[in-house]
This record gives C-alpha cells, sequence and structure tokens, in this order.
C-alpha cells in the first residue's frame, strides 16, 4: 500500500491537518450562472461566512467533452437527466477570461482561490496566475497523465475519491508521489447530486486515512451541513462543499449547495466538532475536576464510640466523596474504633485501632 507523509500543510498562512481548525472549501462550480459579477459576490460572501478557500473548475466545454449527440453524451438519470454533456458544460463553465480577475481579488480581500483543471492547458493557465492548490476532480482520478501533470508543480493536491476503488486511489496517490507531489489531501467522496445520507459512508474517512498516511476530509454533496460537521468528528480536516448565494436564483449544482447562512453555520459547527473531538482522555478534565467531591465514599451514618465495632449500620457508601473509597467498605467492617466517631464525618484510616491492609 502507497504510504507518504500525512505532515502538516500550510496554503496563505492557514495550516491544514490534525491539530489545526478544519479547513472549509466553498465550491463555486457553476453558481455564478454566467456571470462574473456573481462569481466575485460568492467570493467576496464566502470570505465573510468565514470560508478559507474558494475552489473553481477550469474547462471549456471543448476542454472536458466533444459536441456529440451520441447516447453517451446525453445524461441518462439524475439532477441533470436528458441534457447533453456539452450543453451541460457550456452552462456551468467558468470562463477562462475571468480567471485573472478573480484571483486578484481573492487575494485582495484575504481568501484562498484555487481551481480544479481538467487538461494541460487549463493547469498552465492556473499556472500563469499562480494557483496555490490543484484539485483532482472525482471523475479525474483515473486521468493519470493529468494527476502527473499536476503534481510537477509542486503544489499541494487535494483528490476526490467518488467512484474510485482503492486500488485507484493508491494508484493517484502513488502516480503523485512519483512525480514529486508529496503534500496530499484524500477527500472521501459520493459522487451523487444530491447523495443520499445512507451513502454517505464517512467511516471511509477513517481507512482512507489509516491505510494512506494522509490528510483526510470529505467533498461533501448531501444536502445541509450535518454530515461535513459529522465527518469533522471522525476525523476529516477539509470539508468541500458547493456555495451558492441564493438558491431559489437555479443554476446547474444549487439543489445540492448551501446559502451563506448554512455556510456561516458549517464553519462554526466544524470548528465546534474539531474542539468537542478533542483527544484520548482517562482523567479528569479540567471542569470535572470541581465535581470530584460529589463521587461516593464512606462516611459514618451513625455515631461510633471508640472501641465499638464499625458496622454496615453505622458506616455506608453515600456522596459526597471526601471519605475513604467505596471499594474499601469491607476492608474496614469489623474493625475497632480507635476513637469516638460523629455522626457525618467522612471516614478515614485513622479511625481504625491497628493496621488495616487495603491490598
Amino acid at each position: 500500500m502507497t504510504r507518504i507523509n500525512s505532515s502538516i500543510i500550510e496554503i496563505d498562512g492557514k495550516k491544514i491537518g490534525e491539530g489545526n481548525k478544519p479547513y472549509i472549501v466553498a465550491e463555486m462550480s457553476g453558481n455564478h450562472n454566467g456571470s462574473i459579477k456573481n462569481a466575485l459576490k460568492i467570493i467576496k460572501t464566502a470570505n465573510e461566512c468565514g470560508a478559507d478557500a474558494v475552489k473553481i473548475q477550469t474547462y471549456t466545454p471543448d476542454t472536458i467533452t466533444i459536441n456529440h449527440n451520441g447516447p453517451e453524451f446525453i445524461i441518462k438519470d439524475g439532477l441533470w437527466e436528458g441534457r447533453k454533456l456539452y450543453e451541460l458544460y457550456e452552462e456551468a463553465h467558468t470562463p477562462w477570461e475571468w480567471h485573472q480577475e478573480m484571483f486578484e481579488y481573492a487575494k485582495k480581500i484575504g481568501i484562498t482561490l484555487f481551481s480544479s483543471p481538467f487538461d494541460y492547458t487549463a493547469v498552465n493557465l492556473l499556472e500563469s496566475l499562480n494557483n496555490p492548490i490543484y484539485k483532482i476532480a472525482s471523475p479525474e482520478i483515473i486521468d493519470l497523465e493529468l494527476i502527473k501533470k499536476m503534481a510537477k508543480t509542486k503544489k499541494p493536491l487535494i483528490i476526490s475519491t467518488g467512484m474510485a476503488t482503492l486500488f485507484e486511489i493508491e494508484e493517484a496517490i502513488k502516480t503523485a508521489n512519483l512525480e514529486g507531489a508529496n503534500q496530499i489531501v484524500v477527500l472521501h467522496c459520493t459522487s451523487s447530486y444530491p447523495a443520499p445520507i445512507k451513502e454517505a459512508n464517512l467511516s471511509t474517512i477513517c481507512e482512507i486515512r489509516e491505510k494512506f498516511n494522509v490528510i483526510t476530509g470529505l467533498s461533501d454533496h448531501t444536502k445541509g451541513t450535518f454530515i461535513p460537521t459529522l465527518a469533522i468528528a471522525l476525523g476529516a480536516s477539509v470539508i468541500e462543499k458547493h456555495f451558492t448565494l441564493d438558491r431559489s436564483k437555479g443554476g446547474v449544482d444549487s439543489e445540492f449547495s448551501i446559502e451563506p447562512k448554512e455556510l456561516e453555520k458549517l464553519v462554526q459547527d466544524c470548528e465546534s466538532a474539531n474542539i468537542a473531538k478533542g483527544t484520548p482522555a482517562f482523567k479528569p478534565t479540567d471542569s470535572e475536576s470541581i465535581v470530584l467531591k460529589n463521587r461516593r465514599s464512606i462516611y459514618v451514618v451513625k455515631k461510633i464510640n471508640k472501641g465499638e465495632l464499625i458496622t454496615t449500620d453505622n458506616v455506608r457508601s453515600i456522596r459526597p466523596g471526601k471519605g475513604l473509597l467505596p471499594k474499601y467498605i469491607n476492608k474496614i467492617i469489623g474493625h475497632r474504633a480507635s476513637r469516638d466517631i460523629e455522626y457525618g464525618e467522612a471516614f478515614e484510616l485513622s479511625m481504625i485501632m491497628g493496621e488495616v491492609s487495603l491490598d
């Protein structure tokens, strides 16, 4: 099994990986609805909502498919049923002439912008714009030559794994690694739009981390924000979620995209989930230390005179926890009191005549 170093990745001053805050990526995809004004507003709003990055997609309909009417070029089911691939990508693509302005604007307002390229020419364009991260979309995980092209830039790679087998994931990671990419994030993904919760299979995140020793995350297509929040608790470091300004305005991805208030909630909930995950602990926490006194312990529940036998009638395990531990009660029964012991006193070994072994 291919294994690489899952060391921390740093992008624009933000660290990604275990022990750091979740890295939240707002996926624009086609939600600009053909308007650069909308595209810039999505970048601005994502930043205001607390996202760490915005991701776009760099392709044209001619670089991702061909204009053909054959049955295999017509979508048979799902959200885009009946649509021709070429026409769908024509509507959804982000025009290349927008890219420079978008990258410059993102830098100006202080949010990272990066892209998924879908052919060599897209990588070349993005390199000219100093694209800081490359995202390999789920369908492209099997395009090893495209992965090589991105890996040779030595930039961090994010790989989505929708539909992929374990072998295909390993092959993609190995290919990237051999070409010099050693900063890799692998995102579990269900490539269904929208994805049903019953197919989220979030335990896969843990398997990916264990098998490949990489930073992991989730590219999520379920509705709402519950599933990505849960993914953080399972060890995801990166969350990618489609983002739109207003679902009611429509668009190719609007149905499974979240709106600004939902993105704000996602950021906040993921941070809370990350904090709640914490680290394994088998001792009282700081807040628990103040209630340790409320544990049970042995107390005198009936006055005992000096020399009198200690019995189950005059000592008992009760709250609070100032006295001897309850597990020792049978060790003290039958011994005699070394002094007068008043009702309500916490029991101590010094109250017994002679020595008592607690072993």
